[in-house]
């Protein structure tokens, strides 16, 4: 019998990146090949998906393909994503690269891969990038999950066209799965035991601009509606989505999740401006207001970036201080990356990186004290229900509804099972539970 090849896939980036390793990790189980999402152990060949969000994601990507080549110098490496996409040449230039897969056509790399090791790695690398402003949505679909919430993705690219951005030139323009499609792979999904769905993209809000007669709030309502649906949780949601009528109707779900993760970037309307967002500090205040009326135990978690050209101390004031009205349970905190080819990367007023670095500090402090605020609130609900999702030294942890992370005390693990529990405390940032028995 010929032992079956190991392929890792390793991922970088967003969850869209993860959702598409996942369905080229099945389609070559489909091929008889045994795959890893983790570079532990001994491969055959090796999938690098990459991101290119910020420079530094570059050079992450980089490091790995150098240190999987120095791990295995004779195992082929393959590299798609966004780096791979944006930069194709320097991908294939650094030592071990053997294919350089675009965006467009991810599902590819299952045939390069085989072809690889079947005949080797070769002389020159292959380089296989189109145009993704030309291509249609690739046709993707999971099984099987497993962690214990399930990303499927909806949609592709993004026409925003941020001032800051580099994800259209890697992305292209948008594309949508089809309605019918997205409620298809729920449905098995939810059949397999899936107990919590992730719809995102990489512009999850733009679902159903180049559909006829679609939008978001008709296919949640579709999804809401599959028998034995647990929760369902949206991915980066762009604060312009949430204007009365969106909400209104998504607040009438039985199985939305009240969590939603805003990319807002900034508190500061001049800021907002000069990053060419949809929305201004008002409106993005509005926004986060009509949620928690709409949501009595919302939780919110948003992205920002510091240090945009031209920011001034006001500005970083009006972020630190929309940070704190919003009170969101979690921020993640983007120094400003300068990306060649992007009109803020020739912008006048470029911030001095020492001052990027306090603001960061200064947000992160911010966030971390907005955290805390929103954990004790929580302990005024103390019934809750998690989802439970690891187990380590006698305590399960998973996340409550609304994104709240519990930690309680169990003598077996408890993955993916979804339990009530009762808070009793907050510990060092984490909130302490007791599992209620009946």
């Amino acid at each position: 019998m010929t032992e079956r090849k190991r392929i890792a896939i390793l991922t970088q980036g967003c969850k869209v990146n993860q959702y598409e390793s996942e369905a080229i990790a099945q389609a070559l189980q489909e091929g008889g090949y045994i795959t890893s999402l983790t570079a532990d152990g001994d491969a055959d060949a090796f999938i690098v998906n990459t991101c290119t969000v910020t420079a530094e994601s570059d050079r992450k990507a980089k490091q790995l393909i150098r240190r999987l080549h120095a791990k295995d110098p004779t195992a082929p490496i393959l590299v798609t994503g966004c780096f791979a996409q944006s930069h194709p040449d320097e991908a294939a230039a650094i030592k071990g690269v053997d294919h350089v897969c675009g965006n467009e056509k991810k599902l590819d790399t299952v045939a390069a891969v085989k072809q690889l090791l079947a005949d080797g790695k070769p002389a020159v690398p292959v380089i296989s990038v189109g145009d993704v402003n030309t291509a249609p949505f690739e046709p993707m679909c999971i099984k099987r999950f497993d962690r214990t919430r399930a990303y499927v993705k909806i949609e592709d690219g993004c026409e925003n066209r941020c001032s800051y951005c580099a994800i259209p030139a890697a992305r292209g323009r948008v594309r949508s799965k089809g309605a019918d499609d997205v409620v298809r792979e729920v449905r098995g999904l939810v059949e397999n035991g899936c107990r919590e769905v992730v719809l995102t993209g990489i512009e999850t809000a733009s679902w159903g601009r180049d559909l006829d007669r679609a939008d978001l709030a008709e296919l949640l309502e579709r999804v809401d509606a599959i028998e034995g649906i647990g929760r369902i949780r949206l991915g980066s949601l762009d604060p312009s989505l949430m204007r009365p009528a969106f909400v209104e109707r998504i607040a009438r779900l039985s199985h939305l999740a009240p969590h939603f993760h805003l990319s807002v970037q900034s508190g500061s309307s001049h800021v907002l401006a000069a990053m060419r967002r949809k929305y201004n500090r008002d409106m993005a205040l509005a926004g986060v207001e009509r949620l928690r009326a709409a949501f009595p135990c919302l939780e919110l978690t948003a992205d920002f970036i510091v240090g945009f050209p031209g920011e001034s101390e006001q500005d970083f004031a009006d972020t630190l201080d929309l940070v704190r009205r919003a009170e969101f349970l979690q921020i993640h905190v983007f120094a400003y990356s300068r990306r060649a080819g992007t009109v803020a990367a020739d912008l006048p007023d470029q911030i001095p990186e020492a001052v990027k670095r306090e603001r960061s500090a200064a947000l992160i402090a911010a966030g971390r004290e907005s955290r805390r605020h929103r954990l004790q609130r929580a302990l005024e609900h103390p019934l809750q229900t998690v989802l439970f999702e690891s187990f380590e030294h006698g305590m399960a942890k998973g996340h409550t509804d609304s994104f709240l992370e519990v930690s309680a005390p169990t003598q077996v693990p408890l993955h993916g099972a979804l339990l009530p529990v009762r808070l009793t405390g907050l510990e060092s940032d984490m909130l302490l539970a007791e599992i209620r028995r009946s």
